[in-house]
């Protein structure tokens, strides 16, 4: 049966987690025969037309789980070639060794043949360095052979902590793993090697389902009970006042995208801090957005004795590196929510530590970091391979005392206290130009309406891949930013 499952394990928890099911009383055995039965009803179901299964297994129970899908396809009529590693005497893997009577043979017997459907039971999450001589050879055989691969766990050769391959690693067309997904089933480059992943129940009682370092998939129970929710009382300072900073005239665009989609995101009132060369170019262009001519620091702190200012995003567009760290200054010192985006964290590459002291004390920094930025920013953790991009998102945001939104395919949500999640159902094409303008917004937003930083990260990057589906392929920024209105009304 499969599961939605919202919290991730890591590879050596889960398997802290069966040695718990097994000091439990739960049979072992019976949760490698599940495990198998799910996967030969995976390989059944996805492809009824198969002529021969090609179990590739592992010395371990990873192993064990091929064992009984050998089995149990033959016993369905399937023709079974078995190869790989046999397991040492005793144990579950053995037990399920044996317990199957097809041929057992080496990684050399096998020659591909249209209709091959392989499955992958050589390692699976439990590895977590290359895979290397016949086992090796053979992965690239079946890569190249580009026959569809059915993964038991997590393909060979992939590590289930970071998403990464750790040398030759299968290809699967389906991944059909237990219990719980791992962190390499969303990040990338993990993901796309998965292929279609099936969580499945194999008994373990979801008591034991827990971790001491909790990852989630992001999913609405982070953040629901946080949303803002509208009132009849409300007037538009209680809904909010964001302020988006602007940059020099030629470059205003990035900064327009932010603020629509800070309007559209709920806030009361929004506002463009814009230089005053180009004010009256961004008025000929925004209608609801209001403006605001700042040219300089002190015209900054003047309005910021403004108590009714919510929050704010900086960077979009802006430019001046040296003007945006003042700024960041002059907004750290209010003691509300701050966003910084593109510019306004390139500002600071080479001076994290300057940064990290300008917001001491309760929580107010998020940063929206792509991958450029945060290694700008951090290339100490980008070039350390060790570690996975949730290692580095929660690094980085115990360094700053900040909310970090690290954006990709697999953007990764992490708060200075230790919580994390991982995104991965945005669309493809997200990735266009200002569509990151358009998620420091609607986080900018958010904050202003009083949602608390991690809470807010969460909803703005699933409303950001909600509002993109919304839109489809061919989106613009523009389309972006106007959908987020309605992407928001899946979220009440």
């Amino acid at each position: 049966m499969a599961i939605e499952t919202t919290l991730l394990i890591a590879p050596s928890a889960m398997g802290r987690i069966d040695a718990d099911a097994a000091r439990s009383g739960i049979d072992s055995y019976g949760l490698m025969e599940a495990a198998g039965a799910h996967v030969a009803a995976c390989v059944l179901s996805r492809y009824p037309a198969i002529r021969r299964a090609v179990v590739v297994c592992g010395p371990g129970n990873n192993g064990g789980d091929g064992h009984v899908v050998a089995r149990l396809l033959a016993e369905s009529g399937v023709p079974v070639l078995r190869i790989g590693v046999a397991p040492k005497p005793g144990g579950d893997a053995y037990r399920a060794y044996c317990a199957c009577d097809q041929e057992f043979g080496e990684f050399a017997d096998w020659q591909p043949a249209q209709g091959d459907v392989i499955v992958d039971a050589l390692f699976g999450a439990g590895l977590d360095r290359p895979v290397e001589g016949a086992m090796a050879a053979l992965i690239e055989r079946v890569v190249q052979s580009g026959l569809p691969v059915v993964a038991v766990d997590l393909p060979s050769g992939l590590s289930g902590r970071t998403g990464r391959p750790t040398g030759p690693c299968f290809e699967a067309a389906h991944t059909v793993t237990f219990a719980a997904l791992k962190p390499g089933h969303l990040l990338m480059p993990g993901k796309a090697l998965c292929g279609e992943v099936h969580v499945c129940d194999i008994g373990i009682p979801a008591r034991l389902i827990v971790s001491a370092d909790p990852v989630w998939r992001n999913h609405d129970g982070l953040y629901h009970d946080h949303l803002p929710v509208n009132s009849a009382g409300q007037h538009k300072y209680s809904r909010g006042h964001l302020v988006v900073f602007s940059g020099p005239l030629i470059s205003g665009g990035a900064a327009r995208l932010s603020a629509t989609a800070g309007l559209h995101a709920g806030a009361g009132l929004v506002s463009l801090a814009t230089p005053p060369g180009a004010v009256l170019s961004q008025a000929t262009h925004l209608t609801a957005v209001m403006q605001r001519s700042v040219g300089d620091a002190e015209m900054l702190a003047e309005w910021l004795e403004d108590g009714r200012l919510s929050a704010f995003v900086l960077g979009p567009g802006f430019g001046d590196a040296d003007r945006a760290r003042t700024y960041c200054g002059l907004l750290a010192g209010t003691g509300r929510p701050v966003v910084l985006d593109a510019d306004g964290l390139s500002a600071f590459a080479g001076a994290v530590a300057e940064l990290a002291a300008l917001f001491k004390g309760s929580t107010r920094l998020m940063i929206t970091p792509h991958e450029g930025e945060f290694r700008r920013l951090f290339p100490d953790l980008a070039d350390d391979d060790d570690l996975s991009k949730i290692d580095r998102a929660l690094t980085a945001a115990r360094r700053l005392n900040a909310v970090v939104l690290y954006k990709g395919p697999d953007t990764v949500i992490a708060a200075p206290d230790g919580r994390a999640a991982v995104n991965s159902d945005a669309p493809s094409w997200l990735a266009t130009a200002g569509s990151g303008d358009v998620l420091a917004g609607v986080a900018g937003s958010l904050l202003a309406q009083g949602m608390p930083g991690f809470e807010a990260g969460c909803a703005a990057v699933a409303m950001h891949g909600a509002a993109a589906r919304r839109c489809g392929p061919g989106m613009t920024a523009e389309d972006l930013a106007a959908r987020i209105g309605i992407a928001m009304s899946d979220f009440s």
